[in-house]
């Protein structure tokens, strides 16, 4: 019996997303994705929070849906993928490894809040779901 590698998150784009298009017309979107969770300090019982930071990416259609969808730092982003690490070597040419968050889905839960000239804070709801299903 095989394993599982499923992962899902619920957080906000540290950035707006890099996206390329390679050779053969494939798109690639990555972004770094923050997710924070709150708790209380056993000893002092004061409110604490935590980020952790995610590296995600995302392949053909799922990139380009993506790109279409303008995804901003900022964004509340709700994200199922798996777990990949990667290995490359550096200019020096020494083994680094990269861990990796390769999207299946996502969706676009609210955009970051602007303020409009007159002060009014707007926020726009969820806009974009895409998924893929295709292997990279």
């Amino acid at each position: 019996m095989g394993g599982v590698n499923k992962v899902i998150l619920l957080g906000n784009a540290g950035k707006d997303p890099d996206i390329r298009h390679l050779e053969g017309g494939v798109t690639v979107a990555s972004f770094p994705l923050a997710t924070t969770e709150s708790f209380r300090d056993k000893n002092s019982g004061e409110k604490r929070e935590q980020t952790e930071w995610h590296n995600i990416v995302m392949w053909r259609a799922l990139a380009e849906s993506v790109e279409k969808s303008e995804l901003k730092k900022g964004d509340r982003v709700y994200l199922e993928g798996k777990i990949r690490t990667r290995k490359w070597n550096d200019k020096d040419n020494n083994q680094r490894f990269t861990v990796e968050i390769v999207a299946d889905t996502f969706t676009i839960i609210n955009r970051k809040r602007d303020k409009t000239e007159d002060g009014a804070v707007t926020e726009t709801p969820a806009v974009e779901s895409a998924s893929s299903h295709l292997p990279f």
